[in-house]
């Protein structure tokens, strides 16, 4: 009988690639890998043609990359382009994708379900409609650590009910102990309160938009419509989306799911758990930064998981694959 590592290695290989959201990019990101790699500027160039506007310029210039608008078209054209080197460099079709908020465009797009074309305006108008949605409404999102799941949904419901005109609620589900909440500043400055009693943390992000809460519920309603002039097409690899954690067959499905996740909470612990349940066994950080790896390392059943944004870093990925 083989030794443990000689049965570990004999195991089959099952990849799921994840797409990070809004709050990864970096001003130049993919610039190493560009050198290195042609279909970076390559399909920066086809996104720029297709929206209009530089993006690769636009990721040198840190205030235009982080308006919304511009983040959003940015990062999706950043993860597909690494995605499409990882198309030539690995010979293992991947099981699943999955995208973090913003990142399940990245995964419907790199699922043939939208083109790039498609994908980076349709994410353009969203970042539009989600800056249109909060005009004047001073909003704010925080990270609460620490607690359970099920304590920061009583906290946020404690806040809408006690405090004046407060609007606030979980936002992203992000790993057991990581909570993100989100609406206007006197919902969450009020569950930041509330977390501080309890002798636990809550970090404010700076963020320029209040994802995922019912702010965003007009943003929603007017996504409806710019989703119904698209071909969406059947997907080449299943996509896990955020709103239940589940693969959506049906273009309809898809839409109505994507519709939905503006304003409802990402279930990103949930899909972690359904990869794990899948035997998936190496996860691949397809995009900027390394934030999604790092969450792998806190789910309840941790997959090890690789970022992909440097040279090193996917040489790294290469070197545990061949």
């Amino acid at each position: 009988m083989g030794s443990v590592p000689d049965m570990i290695k004999k195991q089959p290989t099952r990849i799921a690639i994840l797409f990070p959201g809004q709050g990864s990019q970096v001003v130049g990101m993919t610039s190493e890998l560009a050198e290195a790699y042609p279909e970076i500027l390559e399909t920066f160039t086809e996104a720029s043609a297709a929206l209009g506007e530089d993006l690769w310029a636009i990721c040198q210039d840190e205030d235009k990359l982080n308006q919304t608008q511009y983040t959003q078209p940015a990062l999706l054209t950043a993860s597909i382009a690494i995605w499409r080197i990882l198309q030539q460099k690995i010979k293992d079709k991947p099981c699943y994708l999955a995208g973090h908020s913003l990142g399940e465009y990245s995964a419907l797009c790199a699922a043939n379900v939208l083109s790039l074309a498609d994908a980076v305006k349709l994410v353009h108008k969203r970042g539009q409609l989600m800056q249109d949605a909060v005009v004047g409404i001073d909003t704010a999102m925080a990270a609460v650590l620490g607690l359970e799941d099920h304590r920061v949904e009583n906290l946020c419901e404690q806040a809408t009910e006690h405090v004046d005109d407060a609007i606030v609620g979980a936002a992203n589900f992000n790993s057991p102990g990581q909570v993100v909440v989100s609406g206007n500043a006197a919902g969450v400055n009020a569950v930041i309160d509330k977390v501080q009693n309890t002798g636990k943390k809550a970090i404010p992000l700076k963020v320029s938009v209040p994802s995922h809460c019912a702010l965003m519920e007009p943003a929603s309603k007017a996504l409806v419509a710019e989703l119904a002039a698209i071909q969406f097409d059947q997907a080449t690899i299943p996509v896990i989306q955020n709103r239940h954690a589940r693969v959506e067959t049906s273009a309809v499905g898809i839409k109505d799911a994507l519709t939905e996740q503006l304003s409802q909470p990402v279930l990103w612990s949930k899909t972690m758990q359904e990869l794990a349940d899948k035997q998936i066994n190496i996860l691949i950080e397809c995009g900027s930064g390394n934030v999604l790896s790092n969450l792998a390392k806190r789910q309840a059943h941790p997959i090890t998981s690789y970022p992909t944004d440097k040279p090193a870093r996917l040489d790294k990925l290469l070197e545990v694959l061949l």
